[in-house]
């Protein structure tokens, strides 16, 4: 039986060979797990995934209680996503909600509800947040919410529902979204 070195005489090669197993099992496991994944060129943007936003808001209109509009798809923008939620608390109610992704490749929302803007601002975005002006699209009003280090907010009172847009897009896409849902009618309920 070979002799055991005394820890004083323990140097950084031995710790590498201690930690090697471990490291080595670690790999293992992420790899059976599919956790870890080889990239030698670097990460690739994966598939968008596509909704049909003509049937999600046809449901949604059908279900819920407030009139809901479809902006349509703008050229260029794939939509990618839907859903729908409750607002609660003072003022809450149903919303329905729809994103984008815009010709340049940046993400937008679009939160139509029955809530009031103070209870759906902060069920958006997770805080709450001061109005800082207003922006004016075609016939609509819109109130902005805009904080340093924040996506901007967008809100306007249609009467019976608010509409709240919000993402990592520019003014001008913003603008491009507000006038699409601004100019459409509410889609029927039957």
């Amino acid at each position: 039986m070979a002799a055991e070195k005394n820890r004083i005489f323990h140097n950084n090669r031995d710790m590498i060979w201690s930690l090697l197993p471990l490291v080595l099992i670690c790999l293992v496991i992420a790899g059976i797990a599919s956790q870890c994944t080889l990239s030698p060129g670097g990460p690739t943007q994966g598939k968008v995934p596509h909704v049909d936003i003509d049937t999600v808001l046809k449901y949604d209109a059908r279900d819920l209680a407030f009139p809901i509009r479809n902006p349509g798809v703008i050229e260029g923008w794939q939509p990618n996503s839907g859903n729908r939620g409750t607002v609660a608390g003072d003022g809450g109610g149903d919303a329905s909600t729809i994103g984008f992704l815009t010709d340049k490749g940046r993400y937008l929302q679009l939160t139509q509800s029955s809530a009031s803007e103070e209870a759906l601002v902060p069920w958006v975005v997770g805080d709450s947040r001061v109005p800082s002006g207003t922006q004016q699209v075609g016939p609509d009003s819109w109130v902005v919410y805009d904080e340093e280090g924040s996506e901007p907010i967008w809100v306007a009172d249609f009467g019976d529902v608010r509409l709240l847009i919000t993402g990592s897009g520019t003014a001008d896409e913003y603008t491009t979204l507000a006038e699409a849902v601004g100019a459409a009618q509410p889609l029927a309920t039957s």
